[in-house]
């Protein structure tokens, strides 16, 4: 139980797939103006990551590494992700329509998204057994969400803010991001501390 604590805390702090490794920055700054946006797309990120998970690990381990095709994961996981990309977006569209409005282009952005292909690769190269997978899975989703609502916070506080025209738009949200990354790489010593290691 310990382990997969530390799974799940290490993927949400000190492992976050966006402020420390980097992955899924296109919906972090496109979808991040709005709280309730980016909610929406975290709550869909997650379930994507915790669902693709489900499907392509059983794959990868059934399929791709019986039959010595391991080099086919990345062709197969992208395809697995994009149809589950496309049922939640039907879904979306038909029980939740002003958030499938509200998140535009992004919505089918979850499909190329790296988080979602990162995630799943991950876990297969960490090797980590199918519930550790699945813990993993959904501590990225949840640090995902962590991020873009933390972000989301930041970018309606420099809106409202005056600060020099040089620093208006992208200079100063890259800005405020880099030093969200900074605070997040912090984290790495609190965990270790708390568990021990």
């Amino acid at each position: 139980m310990t382990e997969l604590a530390i799974i799940m805390m290490g993927a949400v702090l000190t492992n976050n797939f966006v402020l420390v490794k980097f992955l899924g920055i296109c919906p972090f700054l496109g979808v991040s103006k709005k709280l309730d946006s980016a909610v929406g797309m975290s709550l869909a990120v997650i379930f994507v990551m915790v669902l693709a998970t489900a499907v392509t690990y059983p794959i990868y381990m059934g399929l791709l590494a019986s039959y010595g095709i391991e080099y086919l994961q990345t062709i197969v996981f992208i395809l697995v992700i994009a149809a589950l990309v496309q049922l939640v977006e039907i879904a979306m569209k038909k029980y939740l329509p002003a958030l499938h409005k509200g998140l535009g282009v992004y919505l089918p952005l979850i499909t190329t998204n790296c988080a979602v292909l990162g995630v799943c690769i991950l876990n297969i190269d960490e090797s980590y057994t199918y519930i550790q997978s699945l813990v993993n899975s959904f501590g990225a989703g949840v640090g995902f969400m962590l991020a873009m609502v933390m972000f989301a916070g930041v970018r309606q506080r420099i809106e409202n803010n005056n600060y020099p025209i040089s620093f208006k738009g992208v200079p100063s949200i890259l800005v405020a991001a880099s030093i969200m990354s900074l605070s997040f790489m912090g984290f790495a010593g609190v965990i270790d501390g708390i568990f021990g290691l």
